[in-house]
């Protein structure tokens, strides 16, 4: 009885590590650079609502917030990034090891091609933003919201507030407000980031001569790690900022209609407002953000995978 109970726990848990270890390596990574998510926010936003004016740098808009508000305020929505990171992160992480490994598996274990690992970058990350983005919402509108003016803006509390109140307020269709360009966003993310990293370890180890016999050594993982930072900002950025004016978006009391009636509509209007720059809005505090969060993911769970074997498998 005992060796049967003990078999189903060693099941569950082989199941379940890519899910925890990429979770936990999601979450410690997005606790370690949130104040340049916090920017990249900000900055995405500014053109929107100082039309005309140049978008300040992630180090202005940092350095303004800490002398007017205190250090506390540059992790204002920390507890949204911890709640979308143990939801979207575990999900997105841990559903493309899983198909990956079943690729790999139905491919006589040989490696598989850079297209196949691309869709499944794009499946995982579509699957994990359907089941986040309501976080995502109030990650955004927390972070966003003391740039408004006093009289508009929402003042939530924590994480929950902005969740209990959206829905209150807007209907439970609001917590999934930009969904389409976070699922494009998603898919983009993970192609960047997990399958480009994937297909640049193998790259990589030829060069350095790495045979990878007992996993990647350290100078092929930053290498890729490093190529999968840039690749997963370039790849998402113009999605990101699409969805971060949607997610953002209110009611113009004037007109009672909102700015943006769906993607494409944002899209013309970003490109008519500020070009196609307007689509790289932010891209030194979304690069300062992707590659270190990136590389801290992809070198940190490693570490976390063998810790978690070592105790459960």
């Amino acid at each position: 009885f005992f060796f049967y109970i003990s078999s189903i726990m060693s099941s569950v848990a082989q199941i379940a590590e890519p899910f925890v270890c990429g979770g936990s390596a999601a979450t410690f990574a997005s606790c370690v650079i949130h104040p340049m998510d916090l920017a990249k926010v900000r900055m995405q936003l500014y053109g929107q609502l100082n039309p005309g004016k140049p978008v300040p740098g992630f180090y202005t808009i940092l350095s303004k917030m800490v002398k007017n508000d205190g250090v506390p305020s540059i992790y204002k929505g920390v507890d949204a990034a911890i709640g979308r990171q143990l939801v979207y992160g575990t999900a997105r992480i841990g559903l493309h090891r899983t198909f990956s490994d079943k690729l790999v598996e139905m491919n006589d274990g040989k490696p598989i091609n850079f297209g196949v690992k691309t869709l499944s970058g794009m499946a995982s990350g579509s699957i994990a933003v359907c089941i986040g983005t309501p976080f995502d919402i109030a990650l955004v509108r927390l972070q966003s919201d003391s740039m408004a003016a006093p009289e508009d803006r929402r003042n939530y509390k924590n994480v929950f507030d902005a969740l209990i109140r959206t829905t209150r307020e807007e209907g439970f269709g609001a917590l999934y407000k930009g969904l389409g360009p976070n699922i494009l966003r998603g898919m983009s993310m993970n192609v960047g980031m997990l399958a480009c990293y994937d297909q640049a370890k193998e790259t990589v180890a030829q060069i350095l001569n790495d045979p990878m016999e007992n996993g990647p050594a350290l100078s092929t993982k930053i290498g890729s790690s490093a190529v999968a930072g840039f690749t997963a900002a370039l790849f998402s950025l113009p999605f990101d900022v699409i969805k971060s004016r949607i997610m953002a978006q209110k009611i113009n009391p004037e007109t009672g209609k909102l700015p943006y009636s769906g993607i494409s509509d944002c899209a013309m209007k970003i490109f008519k407002a500020e070009g196609a720059g307007g689509f790289f809005a932010g891209f030194s505090a979304y690069y300062g953000r992707c590659a270190p969060h990136a590389m801290i993911i992809l070198l940190s769970i490693e570490s976390i995978t063998q810790a978690y074997k070592n105790t459960f498998l």
